[in-house]
């Protein structure tokens, strides 16, 4: 039985699957830690899109995420330049 998982093993699992795989549970990772730095004191800001950008490597749905995630931040940058006005100088 032994032998045969590993002959299965040795035809299917190629360096694609395996490159797959090591992205998943790095970027995985990453994003899961991200998500609870959201209540746990740290940089989710950034720890989150490091996360969808591993996992981007491999996967279209954090691709399509990411490019969310980005078009709202700077949609959100946008609108706060927007408000904010330069102070005003003396009048002469």
């Amino acid at each position: 039985m032994r032998w045969q998982l590993r002959s299965f093993l040795r035809r299917n699992i190629t360096y694609a699957w395996a490159r797959r795989i090591v992205v998943a549970v790095i970027g995985g990772s990453t994003l899961l830690i991200g998500i609870a730095m959201i209540v746990l004191p740290g940089p989710a800001i950034v720890v989150i899109p490091l996360g969808l950008g591993i996992l981007g490597l491999e996967f279209a749905w954090a691709r399509h995420w990411l490019r969310k995630l980005k078009s709202t931040a700077n949609d959100v940058v946008n609108r706060v330049r927007s408000k904010v006005k330069p102070p005003a100088g003396p009048t002469p």
